[in-house]
């Protein structure tokens, strides 16, 4: 399994409702320096919305890179119950990788 392959397995498991964020997926993956990578396999999601790369965001909770846009990602994550504030989430209780 590839590198985008494993960051699209381990976002697959992100339940709805929580968010978590690039640097915790790199970690996850054994790669702590790999956020910005996580970002660009997320960006090539092919499985969206199985995969739900909009539970995805920056390290402080800040709602970027979606291809859809911010807006959507936001009206997204609301439909899930996640509180956004000027663009960011609460990134304190984020979901985290067992």
């Amino acid at each position: 399994m590839n590198f985008s392959q494993r960051v699209w397995a381990l976002t697959a498991r992100i339940p709805a409702g929580s968010v978590t964020t690039y640097g915790q997926i790199a970690r996850a993956l054994g790669r702590p320096h790999a956020a910005r990578a996580v970002g660009q396999a997320l960006h090539r999601n092919p499985y969206s919305p199985r995969v739900p790369c909009h539970r995805v965001v920056a390290a402080d909770g800040a709602l970027t890179g979606f291809a859809a846009g911010i807006a959507a990602k936001r009206r997204l994550l609301s439909r899930e119950g996640v509180a956004c504030r000027a663009d960011k989430v609460d990134v304190a209780m984020a979901w985290r990788f067992a």
